[in-house]
């Protein structure tokens, strides 16, 4: 059977590679939406309704391929932090998340082809920041990399290696809860050639959690 075709509307390079890890042929749209918060929505909320409109947003113009969503937030305190507006705005993000657990909440949606019903999955994991230094925000920040990210970091960064540990899904983290994404796809007709747990293991060097809260230490 020949796969439908597949969209990613997204123009993460992390979520690219997890597509790629799980040997799927994919193209890429990322969407153009208003992406504010609606007032007193809750983070699982919003990830929610931001991960179906965009890949409905993509379904509209191209109804004969299967879209995948996706939206990533850090919250801290009950506050939402999304990516930051300028290298000042990351250093007061890392300054307040340092040495403190924050949660991290993905929201993935696949429409299906032929406009059938969009299916949204959303995880939540727990993750604990190392006490890193001002020195060391002031690097990383100067390095670009926090800025295009929710909560002004990257789990997965090999010099600034944030994360002391976590309580859930890395590849949520990274921005795409691969576990479920497979699960969706596969209502969707699609059955991806490389398991989830395969995947996670080749980008993350961590064993899939298999949708339960499993403890990761990242080491020292």
């Amino acid at each position: 059977m020949t796969q439908p075709n597949l969209i990613l509307a997204s123009g993460s390079p992390r979520r690219r590679e997890f597509m790629h890890a799980l040997g799927l042929s994919f193209a890429i749209r990322a969407a153009d939406i208003d992406e504010r918060t609606a007032g007193g929505e809750q983070p699982q909320d919003l990830v929610a309704r931001l991960s179906r409109e965009k890949a409905q947003a993509v379904a509209a113009q191209e109804p004969d391929a299967v879209v995948i969503g996706a939206d990533t937030i850090v919250t801290l305190d009950g506050e939402m932090l999304g990516k930051p507006v300028d290298p000042d705005d990351a250093v007061t993000m890392l300054r307040q998340l340092r040495d403190r657990p924050h949660a991290v909440y993905s929201g993935i949606t696949v429409c299906p082809a032929g406009g059938g019903e969009p299916q949204t999955a959303v995880v939540g994991t727990t993750v604990w920041m190392r006490a890193y230094t001002d020195l060391e925000i002031a690097t990383y920040v100067d390095s670009g990399d926090p800025l295009d990210k929710a909560g002004a970091y990257a789990i997965q960064h090999p010099g600034f290696a944030p994360v002391a540990r976590i309580q859930g899904c890395y590849a949520s983290v990274m921005g795409l809860p691969v576990q479920e994404l497979v699960h969706l796809l596969a209502r969707a007709g699609i059955v991806p050639p490389v398991d989830a747990g395969q995947a996670c293991v080749s980008l993350t060097g961590f064993p899939c959690c298999g949708g339960t809260d499993v403890v990761l230490e990242m080491g020292p």
